[in-house]
């Protein structure tokens, strides 16, 4: 049996079957949950429900997080799917305008970039989980996000997006107090670079693919499978004790000297 068995889970983000949320997916299903997904406009809805029945799945549901509104109306019809609630939610979701992941952070940052980057970014998750918290409260409920260790060093053309995801693990330590009352737990994954569509958009990727493979302790990178595999643990209930944690998934890069 596996360890989500009976779990319905929601993931946001999923973009590709090269996303990390992709992953994420494959290795829920794998072990047991019944999967949703969110899609953030029309232009991508056959994309995700082609993806989505890969998984055994038709629920899809518009969300842009940008959208308060469509927050709100994203739930009520999950509701209506999964009237009883629901267990988990995974928060994939990040952006920057491309402007911003492309040469010296002081050159490229502007208001505007940073409003948009940590709105989409950090406050998405909070958003999300305040309205997803009367479909999950008493039900043992488990929330996941993925962050980056730009969060924590300067990392070449990252940028605006290292202070996002810096904000999205602060959002995550503060969360874990809140939802904790109700039963419920939150953690974050700090992933490895893998090559997806998101991470395309950072100027010189090839070159952080190499160098982290050239440093990590297990000398190479890591895949969607193993992140996947972690999420999945730390959303089952083998995880009951951990909240309010990152998580690296980088093959140990995070303990080396790095960049």
């Amino acid at each position: 049996m596996g360890i989500l068995k009976g779990k319905r889970v929601l993931i946001t983000g999923l973009i590709s079957n090269r996303s990390i949320a992709a992953g994420i997916a494959a290795a829920m299903h794998a072990e047991g949950a019944e999967l949703a997904f969110s899609y953030v406009n029309e232009r991508f809805r056959d994309r995700i429900l082609d993806l989505a029945k890969e998984w055994n799945s038709t629920h899809i549901f518009p969300c842009d997080v940008q959208n308060d509104e469509e927050i709100t109306s994203m739930f009520d019809a999950l509701g209506k799917t999964w009237p009883e609630g629901f267990d988990i939610l995974v928060h994939s979701i990040a952006y920057a305008p491309a402007d911003q992941l492309n040469g010296d952070y002081l050159t490229c940052i502007s208001r505007e970039g940073f409003r948009v980057a940590h709105e989409v970014s950090a406050y998405s998750l909070a958003a999300l989980a305040k309205t997803a918290l009367p479909w999950m409260k008493d039900r043992q409920g488990s929330l996941l996000t993925l962050t980056y260790l730009g969060a924590e060093r300067a990392i070449p053309n990252y940028n605006v997006m290292g202070l996002a995801k810096a904000s999205l693990e602060a959002n995550v330590r503060y969360l874990a107090v809140s939802l904790g009352q109700h039963g419920m737990r939150i953690n974050a994954i700090s992933a490895g670079p893998v090559k997806t569509l998101a991470a395309a958009g950072i100027a010189g990727f090839k070159e952080m693919l190499n160098e982290h493979k050239e440093h990590t302790p297990l000398k190479r990178n890591v895949t969607l499978e193993e992140i996947g595999h972690t999420a999945a643990f730390l959303c089952s209930s083998r995880a009951s004790g951990i909240t309010g944690q990152v998580v690296h998934v980088d093959a140990g890069y995070n303990i080396t000297s790095g960049i």
